[in-house]
């Protein structure tokens, strides 16, 4: 698959002022930085592909439509590790979960029905490939922590009832931790040197939740902050940040999008 030099080399520029970024808000700077999801949705697969190349070998991709992830997965290397961020239809998760062997993490669920689809198209995968037998689909747990009617999640008290259904009903899925879409409102109008609300309501719930399961805290991680938060979520303990178009640029209409570009390379 070509790459644009110019192209790539904008991609390369853009991500290492994210990492640099992300470096600056750690709390201390022997902190493990959290995870980068490079979130590519409604970008060309060559687009991945550059950042996946050296000299940033990127490996964590987001997609939000699970056509769209499952033309991508087909066209890239399978050592990229997707990650579903979109919102899940119940129907669609088996597929999703049974089509992709290299999807690492299901980032949106929000009901124990979609939990169970996840579980039986992963069965279904390991069935067909075994090597990935010992490999569990991680989830996020996602919580509604602004109280937006337009979000999807559940509500902050019934998070615990739905990780306990995960560990102990879904053998091939792994409960990563946690996963909120703050209000962009409040992480704008938040005052300097303090915290997003919904950042520290998405910490409390973590906390509440691995008291009940019986684990520490570490063990549940938080995904929170996207683009324009994702510097005041690693000051409130996000161990994954989830950032698009600051990488990519804006992004074409949906209709507009292409999977592939073709590139001339005689041109660049």
């Amino acid at each position: 698959m070509p790459i644009s030099p110019s192209r790539a080399s904008t991609l390369s520029t853009n991500l290492a002022s994210i990492l640099t970024r992300i470096s600056s808000a750690l709390p201390h700077p022997s902190s493990p930085p959290p995870r980068l999801v490079a979130v590519s949705k409604l970008k060309p697969a060559n687009d991945i592909l550059a950042l996946h190349s050296p000299p940033h070998s990127h490996l964590h991709f987001g997609e939000n439509y699970q056509q769209e992830l499952l033309e991508k997965s087909k066209l890239l290397p399978r050592e990229i590790r997707w990650h579903f961020v979109g919102a899940l239809q119940t129907n669609k998760c088996k597929p999703l979960a049974e089509q992709i062997p290299n999807l690492w993490c299901v980032e949106s669920i929000d009901a124990a029905k979609k939990a169970d689809q996840l579980q039986k198209g992963r069965e279904a995968l390991c069935q067909r490939e075994p090597e990935y037998s010992d490999i569990p689909l991680r989830v996020f747990v996602q919580v509604n922590t602004s109280g937006e009617e337009e979000k999807s999640g559940v509500e902050p008290p019934e998070a615990a009832a739905l990780c306990k259904h995960i560990r102990e009903q879904c053998p091939r899925l792994k409960l990563q931790g946690l996963m909120t879409i703050g209000a962009i409102a409040r992480s704008r109008g938040v005052a300097e040197g303090k915290e997003n609300e919904d950042f520290v309501t998405l910490r409390e719930v973590r906390d509440q939740v691995a008291k009940e399961l019986g684990v520490s805290e570490e063990e549940l991680e938080l995904s929170m902050g996207m683009s324009e938060d994702f510097e005041s979520a690693i000051r409130c303990g996000s161990n994954e940040v989830r950032v698009g178009s600051t990488i990519f640029g804006e992004r074409p209409a949906k209709k507009d999008a292409q999977i592939k570009d073709d590139i001339d390379q005689g041109k660049e």
